[in-house]
């Protein structure tokens, strides 16, 4: 007898239904997994088979042909064990009729019956109410996470025995529902604040016009001088979260298996801080297995690379792509997927191997040293960063200071105003910040008049510096102009911006 059950697999953040089709006939007793499966499907069989017997079912000694649809696409992880299950049991007539059309299964099986988690259920749950669905069985596990999907009828279980009840109308499991105003609570809770950053008047503005504008910017300045502890606190003066971009982080980091049971749905804007012996796969993403990278899990927060020059040269040369594009495309032998990257890239390292250059005689290093040093990092990268701070270190007495700082909150507000500015100006050109526009756009709406031109001229000459970086210093005298409520960029705003471009030649 045939039975066909619908499960889902997903490609990136992206799903695809697919088709568990059961075939149970006579014959010598077997069963075999075919549709282009790996290896943890494959090994479902033996899971399956042992899950069944000990929720109290008998397995069919018979001929068993499980096909997984369509076959030219190849499916891995364990979350095809309840659909294989259920199949296999429908074929056998141990279950009643019910609206299998309409109902996606999802679910890894342990030898005992029960029902374990899987990764990926929130894109799984939003990919089957894209496509129609009325309801979706998932682990008693996800029961949060896949929760958040309004609009389909997410049913959570804890063993088969108990998902065949259900399916036989003789227990009654009520879908589940989640209150997404008490998470929402937990918005902008962070706990770090600009308002501990002493001094450093210069950085923070330099890192507000960053913050902006969603321009990548580096600090470079001597150990102890305050680096670190400014880049962990950009997220907390970056734009609320919507709910959308909410679950398109979620997602991403659902995939990656990252998700708290007890906050299913992240609210705050991610902070990934790689350490600098990263593997390539971990940065980018990848593997036998494909999971998103670092660049990925960064996506609408902020990507933070400490000591910059301690990075292997090679895995930095692959952000090339992400940074212009804003997405990741893994192109394997059996698989391509693309997830998406759209970071703000926050990088720190000091301006020679002792860290000191520049602080009277405390540097001993040669100007060789300072050179090969510098030189880890390429003139392609620091190119695609738009905004260079030099991180002076902060005086005694301004550490015992009682002066106030100013707060984060209070920075995000203007941040946020800045923000909506160009949300309204580019609501039909499919961007959102200054940092997305494109040639034909920075033509568009970066446009200086003769005087500004002649002085960002003479400054591109004067440093040597390429196109990619004049646009740049465009694009940041954009935001600048945008945090006056200015709809001309003016001199004092080309100025501006290009003194975050003093840092090119300086070393």
């Amino acid at each position: 007898m045939l039975s066909i059950i619908k499960s889902i697999a997903l490609n990136g953040i992206e799903g695809f239904i697919i088709d568990v089709q059961v075939d149970v006939s006579g014959g010598i007793p077997c069963w075999e997994i075919v549709g282009l499966p790996d290896v943890s499907v494959k090994e479902a069989k033996e899971r399956v088979k042992t899950a069944i017997k000990n929720s109290g079912f008998e397995f069919p000694s018979r001929k068993i042909v499980i096909n997984l649809a369509p076959a030219t696409i190849r499916k891995g992880g364990s979350n095809f064990d309840i659909p294989i299950a259920i199949a296999v049991l429908k074929a056998c007539g141990k279950i009643m009729s019910f609206e299998y059309e309409s109902t996606l299964f999802i679910g890894e099986l342990g030898l005992d019956g029960a029902v374990n988690g899987v990764i990926g259920a929130l894109p799984m749950c939003i990919e089957a109410k894209k496509r129609g669905f009325k309801r979706i069985i998932i682990p008693s596990q996800n029961e949060l996470e896949a929760g958040i999907v309004e609009g389909i009828d997410v049913i959570a279980v804890k063993s088969l025995s108990q998902l065949i009840g259900f399916l036989n109308n003789q227990v009654t499991i009520f879908p589940s529902k989640f209150d997404l105003e008490d998470v929402l609570k937990c918005r902008n809770l962070y706990n770090v604040d600009f308002s501990e950053v002493k001094g450093q008047k210069n950085v923070k503005r330099a890192i507000e016009v960053a913050a902006s504008g969603g321009h990548n910017c580096i600090l470079i300045g001597s150990p102890g001088s305050g680096k670190t502890m400014i880049a962990k606190r950009i997220p907390t003066i970056l734009p609320s979260l919507t709910f959308d971009e909410s679950l398109e982080v979620t997602k991403i980091h659902s995939i990656a298996g990252n998700i708290n049971e007890n906050m299913p749905i992240l609210v705050n804007r991610p902070f990934i801080a790689p350490h600098h012996t990263i593997s390539q796969v971990s940065l980018v993403g990848g593997g036998a297995n494909p999971k998103p990278g670092d660049i990925s899990l960064a996506n609408y927060g902020v990507l933070f690379l400490d000591e910059l020059p301690e990075f292997d040269r090679n895995k930095l040369e692959t952000l090339r792509g992400p940074l212009e594009d804003r997405k990741i495309s893994i192109s394997r032998l059996n698989y391509t997927v693309t997830y998406p990257c759209n970071f703000m890239l926050v990088a720190s390292m000091n301006p020679c191997p002792c860290g000191y250059y520049g602080y009277g005689d405390k540097c001993k290093c040669s100007n060789n040293a300072i050179r090969r040093y510098l030189s880890k990092v390429s003139g392609p990268i620091l190119d695609r960063i738009d905004i260079q701070v030099e991180v002076s270190g902060v005086d005694f007495e301004c550490f015992t200071s009682d002066e106030i700082e100013e707060s984060s909150y209070k920075i995000r507000k203007r941040v946020e105003k800045a923000r909506a500015i160009q949300i309204e100006r580019y609501k039909n050109e499919g961007i959102f910040s200054n940092s997305e526009l494109t040639d034909r756009l920075i033509e568009k709406y970066c446009i200086i008049d003769g005087k500004c031109q002649k002085i960002l001229e003479l400054f591109v000459k004067k440093k040597g510096l390429s196109g990619r970086a004049y646009k740049r210093i465009l694009k940041v005298a954009r935001t600048i102009a945008d945090m006056d409520c200015s709809e001309e960029i003016q001199e004092k705003h080309i100025l501006e911006a290009m003194q975050y471009r003093n840092l090119d030649n300086k070393y």
